[in-house]
């Protein structure tokens, strides 16, 4: 038997495709669907509607995304911090944030990062490798399902950059979004990103309702690529029109993320030029 997929990678187009390949009618795909990403199940014995032959092939050529937790700290507001184990024993951090407009994950999309910010300690053993799609998904259920309450917010700012691990992005956003999974708007979802110029047009072209934010940090190509060597790649002067153009092409606003560092880029020279 060759090497079992993972079925909460699927969009509900691709399990749909999938369930009919193996000889079932189309409405199995979107039931199983719900049981993956509404129900929030992690063993096929659970789907408790589908035939016993379905899932039994199921069982035999697929698995589910189902993070262990390895650590769990949580603070006075209670913000709770997770250390998830993957599958394959990697490690990925996710963060649970209770607000009075409801609760926001704050998921990562890579194992370690390539990025180099500086600031930044996912980036200090390089990337190993990307999440999947229902990798990413896992984190919110697993928080989800952990606190006993309703995720309605997303934010991609966790490790990694999520325009570097772009399809399978993609597909975590038709999956998180779907009607029958947990439905969470893409106006509720906020992806952060170092600035790589040209997925930030590739994205612009996909006319998603999320909220673009840009991690700036610097007004001038010197103070920025001293902290975030991505700049040597796609200086100011690309990545400010290439805003313009992600603006202009979604009509939506983007945020800018600006971290003080104390004598590097925290001057009042600095807040002039970005004035």
């Amino acid at each position: 038997m060759g090497e079992r997929i993972c079925i909460s990678d699927m969009t509900l187009d691709t399990l749909t495709a999938y369930i009919v390949g193996l000889g079932q009618p189309k409405f199995r795909a979107k039931q199983i669907f719900k049981w993956l990403h509404q129900k929030l199940v992690t063993e096929f014995s659970q789907m408790t509607d589908q035939p016993k032959t379905l899932l039994a092939a199921l069982s035999e050529q697929c698995t589910i995304a189902a993070p262990s937790i390895r650590r769990r700290q949580q603070s006075k507001d209670g913000t709770v911090k997770y250390l998830l184990e993957l599958a394959d024993g990697n490690c990925i951090e996710t963060v649970l944030m209770r607000y009075k407009y409801g609760n926001t994950v704050c998921v990562s999309t890579q194992v370690g990062c390539a990025m180099g910010c500086r600031f930044c300690a996912s980036t200090q053993a390089g990337r190993v490798r990307d999440l999947t799609a229902g990798e990413i998904a896992s984190e919110i259920y697993t928080a989800q399902k952990d606190s006993g309450e309703r995720v309605s917010h997303i934010v991609l700012m966790g490790i990694g950059e999520p325009l570097h691990n772009f399809n399978n992005v993609m597909d975590f956003l038709e999956i998180i979004s779907c009607p029958e999974g947990v439905n969470i708007g893409m106006r509720n979802i906020s992806l952060s990103t170092c600035g790589l110029v040209p997925k930030i047009d590739e994205l612009a072209k996909r006319h998603l309702q999320l909220t673009l934010s840009v991690s700036l940090h610097a007004p001038d190509n010197a103070t920025r690529s001293g902290m975030m060597p991505v700049n040597d790649a796609f200086p100011l002067e690309q990545l400010i029109p290439a805003c313009r153009r992600y603006q202009k092409e979604t009509g939506r606003r983007i945020s800018f993320e600006y971290s003080m560092v104390r004598g590097v880029n925290d001057s009042s020279e600095m807040a002039h030029k970005l004035a």
